[in-house]
């Protein structure tokens, strides 16, 4: 099965068209697609960080330039430990100095850090500010860049501070994958696997049948990659924008992936702990008969051609599920755990207990010690 792809996405908010997703393997249209959304903007600020300002902001402000005089490029340094309300703040002082009005425009460049922080931004100050989403790391083409999801990390919790914020524009420069390295790149996969495993059970299937074109980056396969997963995400976001049902489908893998990135301090990527996450909740779907043996299996062996962990060693799986308690997604008490009744068909689970958790953890917990006494 191949998919078609078109150069534009539509994504709608309440029945309504709210922005598109431009696909592209350049900036050359970013202006003419900036242009046609008729805003009045005298200021425009390109928030980036230390990573991908020095790739891409002269290319960008090249582009905006043909729109605006005053531009400004603020830089903070790259890495989850910088998704923080300090950040905010900084940004805050610089855009207040220099002039910001809320009809100017913010455009966040980068992974999902900067599209974050910058949409969290962008939503609280002067009440409200547009934006604009140019993702340039695979995570965030896929996933983070699409749904108006954006926030900070407050002390350990991940996202803990937020709010939504829908961008006017998604411009998605392919060309961008290019230039990340294997292991940020293999992270994005982390999130694509997922929305196969969630919603489409044949786009799953493409993405194992091609693993090896994904891997060497073949734009002809990277375009539809990131085009399918952008459709499963906007069908979901569209049904649910503001996470009160469905929506948390999108979770799957996150609960114990969050717990474990928070517990290494943020040293694994997220695509990294998503994977974990995602084959201890398979091992909790199968243990309650939901998989059979080979489809858990299949499921956790598929992330290995994508370089993604199924293991892991150094943890305290009490530790972690403690840490699963702290999640942001918990309701009256309640995990609002993602399970698979198979692959393409995901469910939210309110009774996932301790134990059952537990065991998932212990699946991916590779326990030398044990090991040798064996």
């Amino acid at each position: 099965m191949e998919y078609e792809t078109i150069n534009r996405l539509t994504v709608n908010y309440q029945n309504k068209p709210c922005y598109d997703i431009v696909y592209a393997e350049d900036f050359n249209e970013l202006s003419e697609n900036i242009k046609t959304l008729e805003l009045s903007f005298h200021s425009i600020c390109i928030v980036s960080d230390s990573n991908v300002a020095p790739l891409y902001a002269d290319s960008v402000q090249e582009q905006l330039s043909k729109l605006c005089e005053h531009i400004e490029v603020f830089t903070f340094k790259a890495g989850e430990e910088s998704k923080t309300l300090d950040t905010v703040k900084a940004l805050y002082e610089f855009l207040i100095q220099n002039k910001f009005e809320r009809k100017d425009l913010l455009i966040a460049l980068g992974g999902g850090v900067v599209g974050d922080l910058c949409g969290y931004t962008a939503a609280t100050y002067l009440r409200g500010i547009d934006f604009i989403q140019i993702p340039t790391t695979l995570l965030s083409q896929v996933d983070s860049s699409i749904g108006g999801k954006t926030g900070v990390d407050f002390d350990q919790y991940k996202n803990m501070v937020g709010a939504f914020k829908m961008p006017r524009l998604v411009y998605t420069n392919l060309s961008c994958l290019k230039t990340l390295d294997d292991r940020q790149f293999y992270s994005g996969m982390g999130e694509v696997l997922k929305h196969g495993l969630i919603k489409d059970a044949k786009y799953y299937e493409w993405l194992i049948n091609h693993f090896y074109e994904i891997g060497t980056r073949e734009i002809d396969y990277l375009k539809p990659m990131v085009y399918q997963s952008n459709v499963i995400k906007k069908a979901v976001v569209e049904k649910d924008p503001l996470e009160k049902g469905d929506r948390a489908l999108l979770n799957f893998g996150h609960t114990i992936g969050h717990a474990i990135e928070k517990y290494k301090n943020f040293e694994l990527a997220h695509g990294e702990c998503v994977a974990l996450g995602c084959v201890a909740a398979a091992y909790i779907s199968y243990k309650k008969n939901l998989l059979s043996t080979e489809e858990y299996y299949e499921i956790r062996d598929m992330f290995v051609p994508f370089e993604l962990p199924i293991t892991i060693d150094d943890i305290d799986p009490e530790a972690i599920l403690s840490l699963t308690k702290s999640d942001k997604k918990m309701s009256q008490g309640k995990i609002k755990f993602i399970l698979l009744k198979k692959v393409g068909k995901a469910y939210i689970d309110t009774d996932v207990t301790d134990e059952e958790i537990l065991a998932g953890i212990k699946e991916i917990y590779f326990n030398e010690d044990e090991m040798d006494n064996e």
